[in-house]
């Protein structure tokens, strides 16, 4: 059973607390959750520290069996994904105090990143949105089949090997350059995959790759903007494969990645990101479900956590079935409204319906058997 904290006979509501103890600062948030419990009129606060064996799924799970009025994260990208994992569906909000090295949904929700008590007061006083889930069904080389959940992305290929063996510290740092090495090597040694895949149950296609990513947002660590067309609410999954077939044209994607972040702070910046093709070997497609299939097992990442080999894998999207709990201030601020506005919202849905993607996307494969 999860080890959990808390004052027995206290009326009122709480905060859970599923922490990383490895990660969060206890004694920093501590008297800040005291201070917010006391101006709330909220009982004391209930800790629930993950343990190593099951990355938190039991503290997570405990925490939400306890009833509080809100959990409040203190970790990092798979305390978030395990904790958001247990809250799926029960209308209990979860809270991010970011303490990891990536903060993926953060980052893509555009919360604070090291201000404790920010996300404290947002635990306690923020409002709430309903955000997608990602689900990732995998089956193994055995035939063995799992179910995961994930907030982010998931990762198939280079882009697995990268978030295994690329320095957390040196991505934070330098941001695309760190991932020049293990790029290199894929160059070097030509590692593609080639793989059958499906839109939404459309036709098969197959095609080579260094790697797919699938997202249920679009910014990875360091800012590099990926998928500049995803949104965390919009019901759909979004897809890019990289095919690029030189180091000229790896480079040219990393200079689209790095840009994107910065570009998309600004008006200006996001109407160069919608009119501005795709560099070469860059592919993108939406869906509500993406089947893969490959021909030897490849290593699969999910939000940043190796989950091992699969040889297929079925992802899908929950609509709406997390609540995050955003700052009072900002988590109603209207969307940047998009070029053609709901008429190209609705024509981007229906091709994603039929499978055809984004502008730039491969050419249709031949059923495969």
């Amino acid at each position: 059973m999860a080890h959990h904290e808390h004052e027995p006979g206290v009326a009122g509501p709480h905060v859970a607390v599923v922490h990383h103890p490895g990660k969060a600062d206890r004694r920093r948030l501590e008297p800040l959750l005291r201070e917010a419990e006391a101006a709330h009129g909220w009982a004391p606060a209930r800790w629930y520290p993950t343990a190593a064996h099951d990355g938190g799924a039991e503290a997570a799970a405990a925490a939400a069996a306890g009833g509080p009025a809100v959990v409040l994260v203190a970790g990092g990208d798979g305390t978030v994904r395990v904790t958001a994992t247990a809250l799926r569906g029960t209308g209990i909000p979860v809270a991010l105090a970011p303490s990891g090295t990536g903060n993926l949904l953060a980052r893509n929700l555009g919360l604070p990143l090291a201000d404790l008590r920010s996300s404290v007061a947002t635990a306690f006083a923020g409002v709430d949105r309903a955000v997608d889930l990602a689900v990732a069904r995998l089956e193994r080389e055995d035939g063995g089949r799992t179910t995961h959940r994930f907030v982010v992305m998931a990762g198939i290929g280079l882009d697995a090997s990268m978030a295994a063996n690329t320095d957390a510290a040196l991505k934070r740092r330098i941001g695309w350059a760190a991932y020049v090495d293990p790029i290199a090597r894929s160059i070097l040694g030509d590692a593609q995959l080639f793989l059958h895949y499906r839109i939404d149950g459309g036709r098969a296609r197959s095609v080579r790759a260094h790697t797919v990513i699938v997202g249920n947002c679009g910014t990875l660590t360091a800012g590099l903007l990926l998928m500049p067309r995803a949104e965390v609410d919009d019901g759909l999954l979004d897809v890019a494969l990289f095919r690029p077939r030189s180091a000229a044209a790896w480079a040219r994607i990393g200079s689209r990645l790095s840009l994107g972040g910065p570009l998309r702070t600004t008006r200006a910046g996001r109407w160069l990101l919608r009119v501005v093709p795709a560099p070469g070997g860059l592919h993108f497609a939406q869906a509500r479900r993406f089947d893969v299939r490959f021909r030897t097992g490849q290593t699969i990442q999910l939000d940043g956590d190796d989950f091992g080999a699969v040889v297929a894998a079925r992802l899908t999207v929950e609509p709406g079935a997390l609540i995050v709990r955003m700052p009072a201030d900002g988590a109603r601020l209207p969307r940047e409204p998009r070029r053609g506005g709901a008429r190209e919202r609705r024509d981007r849905t229906r091709l994603a319906r039929r499978g055809r993607g984004y502008p730039g996307d491969p050419p249709r494969a031949r059923s495969q058997p």
